[in-house]
């Protein structure tokens, strides 16, 4: 028996629940792992708040991130008391996520938790630092180098958004923070922001080409402010897209990209191949201080979860919310 936030589908909507569960009902999976820790991110508040379209399996329990060790494996590779991460491949979507005590996985899903990172620290970064840290691999790819000029995060106060911020001032780029809350202005200058922008400039319909002035682009907003990024994005520069934080929409135009040259590449955390997240983390591990945001994480038990849910749609939460699972 464990106990895991439980999500059922009714005809008033979704409705969520901590409930305790028998090992029986978890899915398909040959690694079993007695969660330690999981979070609470922007896409698990949809789910358990019924707003979006996130689940497609139902019943589901949420959570698109865990840690924990492992309690019984039927592949070679990995081994009973392992400590082990996993992100993405439908957590919380179609198969049952990390918002519980125990869950039933496909090893190849799995990766040893970083040398250096206990279980609580990598789920301060979890899918957050993992997405931006994808970001940042692919504005690399494209040749933005540190010195090429300024790069623009939106969102810095959110998980994605400030981990992005710590990465990328690690690597020596120059990060420029865009945030709807000047009372974190000085956290982000602590983080690496070199200068810090009011949302409110780049989140209003504005003009589709603009002043040239970001060499790459973190963006977890979408919507307004991801058009208004592009149209100020230099010529060759690039654009990575995450989150949609603002909307799902993009109203905008393709002058940037057919006058301006300028690249914009979706991220997608979910699926992602194993040499891939490896890297990602292998990255995150060397530029992140996980310690660094110890201070300015929320930590909640698993009862806390549901009411906390509304509190990160409505941006009223900072940083990262991590699950003790067992409290």
């Amino acid at each position: 028996m464990f106990d895991a936030i439980y999500l059922s589908r009714e005809s008033e909507g979704t409705r969520a629940e901590l409930r305790r569960l028998d090992d029986s009902m978890l899915l398909a999976g040959d690694v079993e792992v007695r969660v330690s820790y999981s979070s609470v991110n922007f896409k698990d508040a949809l789910a358990i708040t019924g707003q979006g379209a996130v689940v497609r399996e139902w019943p589901m329990v949420p959570g698109v991130d865990l840690a924990g060790v492992i309690d019984r494996s039927e592949h070679p590779a990995w081994k009973r008391g392992e400590h082990v991460v996993v992100t993405g491949w439908g957590l919380g979507e179609t198969h049952w996520g990390g918002l519980a005590q125990h869950a039933r996985l496909p090893s190849n899903w799995l990766l040893r938790v970083p040398e250096g990172l206990s279980l609580r620290d990598s789920m301060i970064i979890g899918t957050a630092g993992f997405t931006a840290a994808l970001c940042v691999m692919a504005l690399r790819r494209h040749a933005v180098a540190p010195g090429d000029g300024e790069i623009l995060v939106t969102g810095a106060a959110g998980g994605v958004g400030s981990i992005a911020i710590a990465l990328l001032a690690g690597l020596g780029y120059e990060v420029v923070a865009s945030t709807g809350r000047p009372g974190e202005a000085e956290y982000l200058k602590l983080l690496g922001a070199t200068q810090i922008v009011d949302r409110s400039t780049l989140s209003a319909p504005g003009k589709p080409l603009q002043s040239e002035r970001w060499a790459g682009v973190v963006d977890a907003v979408g919507s307004h402010t991801l058009v208004s990024a592009c149209a100020s994005t230099r010529r060759d520069g690039a654009i990575t897209a995450c989150g949609l934080a603002q909307g799902g929409d993009f109203p905008g135009s393709v002058m940037p990209f057919i006058l301006r040259g300028a690249a914009l590449y979706g991220v997608n955390s979910v699926v992602v191949e194993n040499d891939t997240r490896e890297a990602a983390w292998d990255l995150l591990k060397r530029y992140v201080n996980a310690e660094r945001f110890a201070a300015r994480t929320v930590q909640i038990g698993l009862g806390d979860v549901i009411d906390h849910a509304p509190q990160v749609l409505s941006g009223n939460v900072r940083g990262r919310t991590v699950v003790d699972v067992n409290r």
